[in-house]
């Protein structure tokens, strides 16, 4: 099957374009084909594999946090198992240059020699023209001799600028670049392989390598991972009761904004950036003032809270008190000096919750069980919580008290039968520095992907792959 220009622009049109036509993520797993949907793939077959490879490498070659290359683990070993050529493929942080051939060695220690097909991982380097967006032929040529079971790494697709082409780009603009995407479509699946499968669970931006090449693959599937972490524990987080919020970017309030949108939850539990922001509403709601100290000045743009951000917050909080729920802002903070006080002087920051509201937040903690064991003697399914981000500058001890604090609340919480789901990135971080495992239902690795699908938008790989299903 060969792709055309028009059939490029009507796929990437509706992948940049408004997702109303998209139903909720719960329809669209429903439609996605699971890894199982290809057990009758014959041996030789070559699958192309949307894998997690955004890990930190060190200077010497190796990689401490491998949890999201362990991911990849039970997908290869099924497709090795029926004699698949699996060719991996995905980025590795911000820099171009960065390869992923320590990738290719460090699956090699995850995977037992009968689980790649008795054969080394191989590593692709160069494989694509970036001017043209053709598959060089040493790449092909290397990848028609790989024998039947084996698995290979190609190199960083963000080495190339062409994987990025969609991120920002209009629909005036895609009849440019059109050629070239169809181009690099068509390429990939005649020399690469014909199907697709999305184990990228963290690689929740429109790359070409997640979103482009489904539209011309026979078959596309969700693996193993990611289709347990969306059906099984995405949905249920889509749930939740309880949202507990915090960090240092203001631009999270569109991300709370999306998840109290959809209606289930009753009580915020913020801190941050984002519990000013929404101070300041509450100030107004009760004719008072609250001032915001260094965040109020443009010059300190990392903490900065500009008056647009203000004027959403207000407009949350009024919807969020008019729906019934509950919101919880600090009622102090710890300043620079190490001080609690109730109010940020000008010249001042928040660095922490103060004592008062830790206080506060297990209070609030308290009354979320009461409604926890209410749900469960009335017959309803147990309470939710989603926790995202930390209190504070929690990498220096004089400021990480209330983020320690809250993570034994979540133990708490857990404890008491209610569900309780946590964020990646430094959510999950505090999680392994303050506690275990197991005093969560479920810790993600993915921080970004979650707060997209807790929304109304759709993950852009969930977009192309809910589409390429239904047609």
């Amino acid at each position: 099957m060969t792709i055309s220009i028009d059939d490029t622009i009507r796929w990437c049109s509706a992948l940049i374009g408004s997702s109303d036509d998209i139903p909720p993520l719960e329809t669209c797993l429903q439609a996605i084909p699971s890894l199982d949907s290809l057990g009758d793939l014959l041996a030789g077959s070559r699958v192309l594999v949307r894998g997690d490879t955004d890990v930190v490498v060190g200077d010497d070659g190796t990689i401490d946090n491998d949890v999201r290359l362990r991911s990849l683990v039970e997908t290869l070993s099924y497709g090795s198992q029926r004699g698949w050529v699996q060719l991996v493929y995905g980025h590795r942080g911000r820099d171009p240059e960065l390869s992923l051939e320590p990738i290719a060695h460090h699956l090699e220690t995850l995977l037992p020699r009968d689980a790649r097909g008795g054969q080394p991982i191989a590593f692709v380097g160069e494989w694509l023209d970036d001017d043209t967006g053709n598959v060089l032929t040493s790449a092909a040529d290397q990848v028609a001799n790989l024998p039947d079971g084996s698995i290979a790494v190609l190199e960083n697709t963000r080495r190339y600028t062409l994987e990025q082409a969609l991120w920002k780009v209009d629909d005036d603009a895609l009849a440019d670049i059109a050629p070239k995407l169809a181009n690099y479509v068509n390429t990939v699946i005649e020399k690469l392989g014909r199907v697709h499968v999305n184990e990228g669970f963290a690689a929740s931006n429109r790359d070409l390598s997640s979103t482009l090449v489904p539209l011309g693959c026979d078959h596309v599937a969700l693996g193993h991972y990611v289709d347990v972490e969306l059906t099984r524990h995405v949905t249920r987080t889509r749930q939740a009761d309880l949202v507990v919020f915090s960090g240092i970017k203001i631009n999270k309030l569109d991300d709370l904004e999306q998840i109290l949108a959809r209606g289930t939850v009753r009580m915020v539990i913020a801190a941050g950036g984002l519990a000013l922001a929404l101070k300041v509403a509450a100030a107004r709601q009760s004719g008072s003032e609250f001032g915001l100290g260094l965040a109020s000045d443009p010059a300190h743009s990392k903490i900065h809270i500009p008056p647009e951000r203000l004027e959403q917050a207000d407009q949350m909080y009024r919807r969020g008190l008019e729906a019934g729920i509950e919101f919880v802002l600090p009622v102090d903070f710890v300043l620079g000096d190490g001080s609690a006080s109730r109010t940020i002087p000008d010249g001042e920051a928040q660095f922490d919750v103060g004592p008062a509201t830790r206080l506060q937040q297990a209070d609030a903690v308290g009354r979320f069980l009461d409604f926890h064991r209410q749900q469960v003697d009335s017959g309803a399914r147990p309470a939710i919580a989603f926790h995202n981000g930390v209190f504070g500058l929690f990498e220096e001890e004089a400021f990480e008290t209330g983020t320690r604090e809250f993570i034994g609340q979540l133990k708490r919480m857990t404890e008491s039968g209610i569900e309780v789901y946590v964020g990646g990135g430094e959510g999950g971080t505090a999680l392994a520095r303050y506690g275990q495992p197991d005093w969560v239902t479920h810790c993600f690795t993915a921080g970004g992907t979650i707060l997209k699908a807790l929304g109304n938008e759709p993950i852009p790989y969930i977009n192309a792959l809910y589409r390429k299903s239904v047609g």
